[in-house]
């Protein structure tokens, strides 16, 4: 078991550990959009002076914290990181030509992970030992890896659900039978085909046999804006608490020194207040070379400052030296935008983008991150889904929340989305009314959600009860 660190009584016995303190684990899942999350929300733990440990294969872990943004990488210090090893996988390139787009090239590093059951069930036991209650947080879909926390009799576990409130309620509310729901409105929403694979689909079913000795559920969402469906979540699952403890990401982002800035915020610093597009689509999308040239020549026929984040999507090993995909772009196209815009191929600081004053709109994929951080920064988006969750984040956002717009319907995903649909939504977005509206809408709920963080806001109450509850 290689672990950074090494748990025995007497380690925690020379660091003044006593036998009332209460620690937590968590367990993520190995993709960029769940392993996120959990260390912001080990983060907020860690602040309230509650051991945390992290677990997972060196890989990821090493993923997890390169990555980080919004907050200095040395307060994650304090934090005991545990590199398991897992079983060596297979860590192919994304397909872009797949028929569906969800990331099935990942499924051998997600299965790898799973092997992570036997040392987190030891490090379990060895703190069971010393703490009054061990705490497991783990991903819904790795429910599995945190099974043996059941035979445990100081321990409890929580799974945290990486999607929206919206989108965990309308799961439970289809297999229920759609019964009805009070204080919810429940708009149209595209039904899952096209959303998953087959795999994927194998590999969600196998995770959620493990939910039911769960003792909570926890979301990185606020009651700020989704407290309908928290409510209705409450309701149709009475029987296990949940909280909404979000949003885990910074709400405020410490400014860096020019040394330490990525060149896409010293160009961000050169631009009108709310006049550049952020174009993204994560870190599971993969793009066709006709669809990546397609948003090129619509982003320069818009006019619109832009800054552009390609890159290819994720490997299941992100630090695999082989080959990565570098997407070609028209001729002469970089030049051409010099002045207009940035087109970013490495890893790109999301968080500080969206936060600068400059930004006024988001081309997204809709990931639950891309719109929680677009939704706390106050910048509306252009919805662009491509798999899983996303299409129904995309009504959450257009169609409930109101501070975006779609820009091509999913029901056309077999399409080539073509460069006047990408200037339209674009322009829309940009220059005109409608757009100006969704960006005072975006500016409210940031407004909202900053309140929602204060003392006796929502959010905070909601924290505070969490963290109540797990230290009685």
């Amino acid at each position: 078991m290689a672990s950074k660190y090494q748990i025995n009584s007497e380690s925690h016995n020379r660091n003044a550990f006593h036998q009332n303190q209460v620690v937590v684990v968590v367990i993520p899942f190995p993709a960029q959009g769940h392993l996120n999350p959990l260390l912001h929300l080990s983060r907020l733990i860690l602040s309230r002076n509650i051991p945390v440990h992290y677990v997972g294969s060196a890989i990821h872990n090493r993923q997890a914290t390169i990555r980080v943004q919004g907050w200095d990488p040395k307060s994650i210090s304090n934090i005991h990181f545990h590199d398991f090893e897992v079983p060596p996988f297979v860590s192919p390139p994304p397909n872009p030509n797949e028929e569906i787009k969800s990331p099935t090239h990942l499924l051998p590093s997600f299965e790898a992970s799973l092997h992570l059951r036997e040392p987190v069930a030891e490090l379990l036991q060895s703190l069971s030992s010393i703490a009054r209650r061990v705490i497991v947080i783990h991903d819904s879909l790795t429910a599995s890896v945190a099974q043996d926390a059941k035979n445990i009799t100081n321990a409890e576990n929580y799974t945290f659900h990486s999607g929206s409130a919206f989108f965990t309620f309308l799961i439970f509310w289809e297999a229920m039978g759609k019964p009805p729901v009070e204080n919810s409105h429940v708009p149209v929403v595209p039904s899952l085909n096209g959303c998953f694979s087959n795999q994927s689909v194998d590999f969600i079913c196998a995770q959620v046999d493990f939910h039911n000795f769960s003792d909570g559920n926890i979301y990185n969402t606020t009651r700020a804006f989704e407290s309908p469906y928290m409510e209705s979540l409450e309701c149709i699952e009475g029987s296990k608490k949940h909280w909404a403890l979000g949003p885990f990401n910074p709400l405020s982002i410490e400014k860096k020194n020019s040394k330490g800035k990525h060149l896409s915020m010293e160009w961000l610093d050169k631009q009108e207040p709310k006049s550049v597009i952020y174009v993204s689509f994560g870190t599971t999308t993969a793009l066709t070379e006709e669809q990546v040239e397609q948003i090129a020549i619509g982003l320069e026929q818009s006019k619109q400052k832009f800054i552009w984040v390609l890159r290819d999507a994720d490997k299941g090993d992100i630090f695999n030296g082989d080959e990565v995909r570098r997407h070609k772009l028209p001729n002469g196209f970089e030049e051409r935008v010099e002045e207009m815009g940035l087109v970013v191929r490495d890893w790109a600081p999301q968080l500080e983008i969206l936060s600068h004053s400059s930004t006024g709109g988001f081309v997204s994929h809709c990931g639950w991150n891309s719109c929680i951080e677009s939704i706390t920064m106050g910048v509306p988006i252009a919805t662009w889904p491509m798999h899983s969750d996303q299409p129904r984040n995309s009504v959450l956002i257009t169609e409930v929340l109101k501070i975006g717009l779609v820009v091509q319907d999913w029901a056309k995903r077999d399409e080539l989305v073509t460069a006047s649909v990408i200037e339209n939504a674009v322009r829309r977005l940009m220059e005109t009314k409608e757009g100006d509206e969704m960006r005072e809408r975006a500016k409210d709920l940031k407004k909202a959600i900053h309140r929602s963080m204060d003392e006796g806001g929502v959010s905070r109450m909601e924290m505070d009860s969490f963290i109540a509850h797990i230290t009685r």
